[in-house]
């Protein structure tokens, strides 16, 4: 069985997180939440508390087949300063695992981190115009390499459902779980 981890910091956009989190178990696909504080308890951009599964010190020498980071603006700035979220990301990338920012994730945590590395991306806004080792691209989900990044909340559920896909190996079963839902999966 394939695993996610996502990870959650104070001020993450809850609806990125949970319709992520809500696919991926959907398709049978291990996830796996980690709060990046020191306790599994954190509030989203909300103020929803929502408590996580584990946090990233609990885990950190684990491995996953992803690592899924939501967006909020407080949430991608938590996570572009934390020294254990960045090793974390940089380890899985190295590894060749696949990266799965959202909305202002891939510009602040990854573009601002130098873990681009010249990838195509999405990110959210006008983030994309602070970025020096990105090649930014318009469209609802962008993949480079292991690189899968998604615009924002409003393109969550093509995110997830490509994510999901490209996990399982073929689309096949996001297709069918995104028909279920009424959802018009391109």
């Amino acid at each position: 069985m394939k695993t996610v981890a996502v990870l959650l910091a104070p001020g993450f956009e809850e609806g990125e997180a949970i319709v992520t989190i809500d696919i991926l178990r959907r398709l049978n696909i291990q996830v796996e939440t980690l709060s990046c504080t020191e306790t599994r308890a954190v509030a989203s951009y909300h103020a929803i508390p929502m408590v996580a599964d584990s946090t990233l010190n609990e885990r950190v020498d684990a491995t996953y087949d992803a690592v899924v980071l939501p967006g909020g603006p407080a949430g991608s700035q938590f996570l572009a300063q934390s020294a254990s979220v960045i090793a974390f990301v940089r380890r899985h990338d190295d590894a060749g695992k696949w990266l799965c920012p959202l909305c202002s994730a891939a510009a602040r945590v990854l573009g601002g981190n130098g873990l681009l590395k010249g990838r195509r991306y999405v990110c959210s806004g006008d983030l994309w115009q602070t970025v020096t080792d990105g090649v930014y691209v318009d469209a609802p989900v962008v993949e480079d390499g292991n690189l899968l990044s998604g615009k924002g909340l409003g393109r969550v559920f093509d995110f997830a459902l490509t994510i999901a896909a490209r996990l399982n190996g073929d689309d096949a079963a996001a297709r069918e779980h995104a028909d279920h839902i009424y959802y018009p999966w391109p």
